[in-house]
């Protein structure tokens, strides 16, 4: 890693030297550059506080280092990037979509998937620290809460198209995916359908659904689904359902989602809020509910109350409290704090 960044820098400050000496018609193509290429970046720092398991543990840690760029072909094509440079340092994303029509735009490549509402969120702007829902986390494929997946930050291969109809009263994704996850091929011959549809009858309120349906090939065991082996395809669907809602006084996502694993049913919901208590403060507050085995009832109710505080375009301050209530052991605390720059 550290050769390949030295060699951007060094590449970086030839082009600095290059653009000092440029004849007017060099300038304009730097110009042209900087007017198609974006990019962009952000870091998430914590500190985590918790008592799981009896252990009291507290550290602070680096949640994220993600760096973006994105460039125009033309007025209708274009292309993205999106690596990670936290933890283990991996390719997130990488697409190139074009524009055929206002309402139609494909796009293929190493994506998120379009199915859940948070998902697709970026975990810039989710409220939560540890970001997604339980339900989100396991049934998206974004941590490795669900071994057969494994950690796929709610990401696939695959090829999609989207857009919005009907002055925009309609939002629609439908994708063609492999269902294994990022940077690998997939490991048997069935893709995943995957697809949302969300609703916008007001200004401030969005209803709608996601869902899956594909064929898993499970690259770990798990003891929640005992009866797949590594290497085994099985059924592996999911839908959910739910409102969204974005005003002046509250930001409001709710939703229902449930999944299938081979013979193994799982549900769970969530609802997040977040009061506007100021014009850069806000509170939130968070129900997050999931069983992952309905049969066996291996289910957690988290609570979640904290603060947000915005003190710069896109960057913010958080504090939040995690009561975690298990059906199973016993219940836990967790107590986080998170800044976060972005440019």
């Amino acid at each position: 890693m550290k050769p390949i960044l030295f060699s951007c820098f060094l590449l970086l400050g030839a082009c600095a030297l290059k653009a000092q000496e440029a004849k007017p018609k060099d300038k304009d193509i730097i110009n042209t550059l900087k007017e198609r290429i974006t990019l962009q970046g952000y870091t998430q720092l914590g500190y985590t506080y918790d008592d799981f398991g009896g252990e009291k543990t507290n550290t602070f840690d680096i949640k994220r280092v993600i760096f973006m760029a994105r460039g125009k072909i033309t007025d209708k094509w274009s292309c993205y990037f999106m690596y990670s440079f936290a933890n283990t340092a991996k390719i997130l994303e990488a697409y190139t979509e074009y524009n055929f029509l206002p309402g139609l735009t494909a796009r293929v490549g190493q994506f998120k998937t379009p199915y859940t509402f948070e998902n697709p969120l970026s975990p810039c702007v989710v409220e939560l620290i540890n970001c997604y829902a339980q339900s989100v986390n396991y049934l998206a494929g974004i941590d490795n809460s669900d071994p057969l997946y494994g950690a796929n930050s709610g990401r696939d291969l695959g090829l999609m198209i989207y857009g919005n109809l009907f002055n925009d009263l309609l939002t629609y994704n439908l994708a063609l995916m492999n269902g294994q996850g990022i940077n690998v091929k997939d490991k048997n011959n069935q893709k995943d359908i995957v697809g949302s549809l969300m609703v916008h009858p007001l200004e401030w309120l969005s209803v709608g659904g996601t869902f899956i349906k594909g064929k898993g090939c499970a690259v770990a065991t798990s003891s929640i689904n005992p009866d797949i082996a590594v290497g085994d395809n099985y059924t592996r669907n999911r839908w959910s359902a739910g409102a969204v809602v974005k005003s002046k006084i509250v930001d409001l996502r709710t939703e229902y989602l449930a999944g299938k694993d081979g013979k193994v049913k799982s549900e769970g919901y969530y609802a997040t809020a977040a009061p506007h208590i100021l014009p850069q403060l806000d509170l939130i507050l968070s129900y997050d509910f999931f069983n992952r085995n309905k049969a066996l009832a291996d289910k957690q109710t988290n609570y979640v109350a904290g603060l947000q505080y915005w003190f710069y375009p896109q960057c913010r301050l958080q504090v939040q409290y995690t009561y975690c209530d298990r059906h199973r052991g016993e219940s836990s605390n967790l107590l986080q704090a998170q800044v976060q720059v972005r440019f």
